[in-house]
């Protein structure tokens, strides 16, 4: 409720406009980040600056998390000075992308603490969690996500209750972002062969947009970062290249095979080789140009 007292670790560029949202809600706000200006703006705002995760959770019963990599989740959540050493806490929702056997491990970590453990991974990019339009997967008991976390989460966009089982939320946030990047390689080479044959890449698009053929590349990514040569969707090829790593490694794990997945791996692991993992994601579109001979622009 408005004028409650949150944490929040990871004040990252979607951290940071997350927790934005939070204290334009009426929340108050005990923050942390390993990059000290990144708390700047919100010190500004009147959010208390904490030296570790563990003094966040020490100090606000709520935390919430957006970290970058599982690694970094499980060194914040269980590690030395971490979220389980609070003596505050006792509900952790993560909003990053860890995979669900992470999310397994750490739930188990926090359940031996009497912290429940909330995955709530998002949808939707820095826009998204600007204008508040994200879409969140969420998995943790039914009784916590509709006493206390639904009416939280509803600051960032729409939420989606995946059931209790720690990692579903994970396993949902994975599928769609292989099938997002999915999209973005083989639109690269249908636009690429369009473009080589003589045609307008507008035009193309637009054709596209209102035929079988259309997805979420077309509809947002090409019109947006790709026709105009800028490649700033908001989206770092290393994340996108991570997610798909760990979605491909869980459906392994399961026993389901991922062909086609292999090969959008394989585009993302040359992207990052050429770019550079800081790069972003729909610098996939820069592979195909180059392998064709063309530039794919409006």
């Amino acid at each position: 409720m408005a004028g409650e007292l949150l944490g929040f670790v990871g004040i990252g560029r979607m951290g940071g406009p997350m927790a934005e949202r939070l204290l334009d809600a009426g929340y108050r706000l005990c923050i942390y980040d390993k990059q000290p200006a990144a708390t700047a703006a919100l010190a500004a705002r009147g959010a208390r600056v904490a030296a570790s995760p563990g003094e966040v959770a020490s100090t606000a019963e709520i935390v919430l998390m957006s970290l970058p990599t599982p690694d970094v989740v499980k060194a914040v959540t269980l590690g030395e000075n971490g979220v389980a050493h609070g003596n505050r806490v006792r509900t952790l929702i993560d909003l990053s992308t860890t995979g669900p056997g992470v999310a397994g491990l750490v739930a188990q970590g926090l359940g031996d603490r009497a912290v429940t453990w909330v995955d709530a991974p998002v949808s939707g990019g820095i826009a998204g969690a600007k204008g508040g339009t994200l879409a969140l997967m969420v998995s943790c008991p039914r009784e916590t996500f509709d006493s206390t976390v639904e009416p939280i989460l509803k600051t960032f966009g729409k939420v989606f209750y995946t059931g209790d089982k720690p990692g579903l939320a994970q396993t949902a946030k994975l599928v769609n972002n292989l099938l997002a990047a999915a999209a973005l390689v083989i639109s690269s080479e249908g636009m690429a062969m369009g473009v080589k044959a003589g045609l307008d890449p507008k035009i193309l698009l637009d054709i596209i947009n209102v035929s079988s053929g259309r997805n979420s590349a077309t509809q947002d990514k090409f019109p947006r970062s790709v026709l105009p040569g800028s490649f700033d969707f908001g989206f770092a090829t290393a994340l996108s290249y991570k997610d798909v790593r760990l979605c491909l490694d869980e459906a392994e794990a399961m026993g389901v095979p991922m062909i086609m997945g292999a090969v959008v791996r394989q585009i993302l692991a040359l992207t990052q080789a050429k770019y550079g993992p800081d790069s972003d994601f729909t610098s996939i579109a820069r592979l195909s140009e180059e392998w064709a001979g063309v530039e794919i622009r409006g």
